[in-house]
């Protein structure tokens, strides 16, 4: 089945309006929001294929529909409309930013909490290390013909986990077989050691098999690189009571646990990516499956890099929370000293420049 420029308004319309209403919408107000007249029984059908695509989900027979995850990963990746910050917005950032430097423990819990403050979610800040772990075990688990989950336990016994998805199936014989070989060849390795060890396998080791051992490599070199940090801070957990999808007090208290008891377990981008939006499912951990993820890095400098992540609803507002994190990101370096990164989101330097 065809997702057709029609179905796509559809989505989209259905996606912004459950953001900010927080309830199913009808075909009714679809049609008063699109942009060409289109019947309402156009649209209901429209609606019925959008959920047998696993784009759209309805609660109830009765009901108006919502976005599943899916649907948002779509959203995110094509229709989003890139957010350019107000004049307005960029003051409020910027005056937080004109805190006093002392010392680097305080400056990153602030960013924290100043991050909950503009985006009114919890939020998380993060400054890591220099790379100098090693892995000690390395476990892949399949989920689905084209997914498996890599686990890695670090020298010092921590263990991370990230969701994984390949161009090519792999099934649980072929998973096994990888992790006995990276066990064999890629434990006890420093980062540099892992990268020449992949090469010299890359003519011995089948393409389809290399590609997912490259992935598992490539994953293992970000947890190594991330390994020693030491600093993590969490703020604005409350922000969760506030929140339609959180009424029910045994799950808010659930996530709420989550973020301060387990700090460890907080999704982290992998090195070289400036942003990562994980939506749903995408969070591996349990506590995080209704939730999405938006996760900025800066440079703090002296080989360290600093995050701050934002935790919400799966119907969040990723375009405004992308633009303002990333434009707070962007300070935070500059405010470290640092070069201004490239923009994540085009246009914003231009709409945002003083």
């Amino acid at each position: 089945m065809e997702l057709t420029p029609r179905k796509k308004e559809i989505l989209k319309v259905v996606i912004e309006n459950y953001i900010s209403t927080a309830e199913p919408v009808s075909s009714k107000a679809i049609a008063a929001q699109m942009s060409t007249s289109v019947s309402s029984a156009t649209i209901r059908n429209e609606l019925a294929d959008l959920v047998e695509m696993g784009y759209l989900e309805q609660p109830h027979t009765s009901a108006g529909r919502i976005p599943s995850p899916k649907g948002y990963r779509l959203y995110v990746n094509e229709l989003m409309e890139q957010r350019a910050l107000s004049l307005q917005e960029t003051e409020e950032i910027n005056r937080a930013l004109q805190m006093k430097m002392q010392e680097l423990d305080g400056v990153i819990s602030k960013a924290g909490q100043m991050a909950a403050a503009l985006v009114n979610y919890p939020a998380y800040a993060m400054a890591s290390g220099t790379p100098g772990l090693t892995v000690q075990r390395f476990d892949l688990l399949a989920v689905d013909a084209n997914s498996f989950i890599a686990v890695v336990m670090t020298g010092d016994s921590r263990v991370k986990s990230r969701l994984l998805h390949t161009e090519v199936p792999v099934d649980s014989d072929q998973l096994t077989a990888l992790s006995a070989l990276l066990n064999a060849q890629f434990t006890g390795l420093r980062e540099e050691e892992m990268n020449q060890k992949l090469m010299s396998l890359s003519g011995q080791t089948p393409g389809p098999l290399f590609m997912t051992l490259s992935l598992a490599v490539e994953y293992a070199t970000s947890v190594i690189e991330g390994g020693e940090r030491s600093r993590v801070y969490t703020t604005g957990a409350n922000n969760i009571l506030k929140l339609p999808e959180f009424r029910d007090a045994d799950k808010a208290h659930e996530l709420m646990s989550f973020m301060v008891e387990n700090t460890e377990n907080l999704p982290v981008p992998p090195a070289g990516t400036n942003m990562e939006i994980l939506i749903g499912p995408e969070n591996v951990n349990e506590a995080l499956k209704d939730t999405s993820v938006v996760v900025a890095s800066y440079d703090i400098g002296d080989h360290m890099r600093g995050l701050i992540g934002v935790v919400g609803p799966t119907r969040m507002d990723y375009a405004t929370v992308a633009a303002r994190l990333s434009y707070f990101a962007e300070g935070l370096t500059k405010m470290f000293g640092k070069q201004e990164k490239e923009s994540l989101l085009p246009g914003l330097k231009e709409d945002t420049k003083e």
